[in-house]
């Protein structure tokens, strides 16, 4: 069977556990979210979970409070610039009538407040997108804060070992982890992949991503993985981290980029994406299974 290996995105972080203890039971559960979209079986599923999480949050303290807004401006004030510009991205790339919300390069509104509204103007729970902002942004920033950071090194090598260990010829990867993903593969041309599908990526992302990638874009187009044979992209259309789109404006070597209504009020978690019919189509040719 052909071996797919599975990296995470944001809020993977499981401190108390061991990587091997994490690995062994995500492994299962992203086994059977795939198999459930593919109508098949888990133990026909090949699947290993890459975990790196605990390397960007060793030594780090576990996030307090209700939604980790306040947590987010006192420990990375340098996110919240990054957090202004994805909200006018998201302005631009769904139309949302946001209020002006920057300043000279800064928000001109209060975090909250900002996030609020936009969660408002796409019917979501305050609460939850707070949570998940305040999350998704401390992330990218411990991850993309340094290109030569050890936690950063640690994480895409993480990544590339598991993918040489398991001669993986698939690699699924979610949110923060496509990013990961297209640097360990970048730093590792040798690692041959006939599939590479992404799911929910910020690959794209203005200032807060795209323009930190190693290797960094050429002439603000970014560069395919030598060892990548096909690149497939999909997004949530209420998918607000996946933006701009679509994904080729960036990186036209995506064989095939597509947005689909997968999960609308459960916008950006791996479950959906894995269970989705968008993800089944792509992976049961290679597979040799039938929906």
């Amino acid at each position: 069977m052909t071996a797919i290996v599975a990296v995470h995105g944001v809020g993977h972080h499981a401190p108390g556990y061991s990587p091997e203890e994490i690995v062994s039971a995500r492994s299962a559960t992203w086994a059977r979210e795939v198999a459930t979209g593919l109508g098949t079986s888990p133990d026909r599923i090949p699947l290993t979970y890459a975990y790196y999480a605990h390397h960007l949050h060793r030594s780090r303290p576990v996030a307090q409070g209700a939604d980790g807004l306040e947590q987010l401006e006192r420990e990375h004030p340098e996110a919240i610039q990054e957090i202004a510009r994805w909200a006018e991205s998201l302005d631009e790339s769904l139309n949302l009538g946001l209020p002006s919300v920057t300043a000279q390069g800064r928000l001109a509104v209060p975090l909250r407040q900002l996030v609020s509204v936009i969660a408002e103007r796409l019917s979501l729970d305050g609460r939850l997108t707070r949570a998940f902002i305040a999350l998704f942004f401390r992330d990218v920033t411990l991850y993309l804060r340094d290109h030569e950071a050890p936690a950063r090194i640690a994480a895409r090598e993480e990544v590339a070992a598991t993918i040489a260990s398991t001669g993986a010829r698939v690699v699924i990867a979610h949110s923060l982890g496509s990013v990961v993903t297209y640097e360990a593969l970048h730093a590792h041309p040798e690692l041959e992949v006939e599939l590479l599908l992404t799911l929910g990526s910020p690959l794209a992302l203005p200032h807060g991503v795209f323009d930190r990638l190693s290797p960094g874009p050429v002439d603000r187009t970014g560069q395919r993985p030598a060892g990548v044979r096909r690149w497939v992209n999909l997004c949530d259309h209420g998918d607000i981290v996946a933006i701009p789109r679509p994904l080729k404006q960036r990186f036209p070597a995506v064989d095939l980029d597509l947005t689909d209504s997968i999960a609308p009020f459960d916008f950006h978690s791996a479950a959906p994406y894995l269970r989705s019919a968008a993800v089944a189509a792509t992976l049961a040719p290679i597979l040799g299974t039938t929906r």
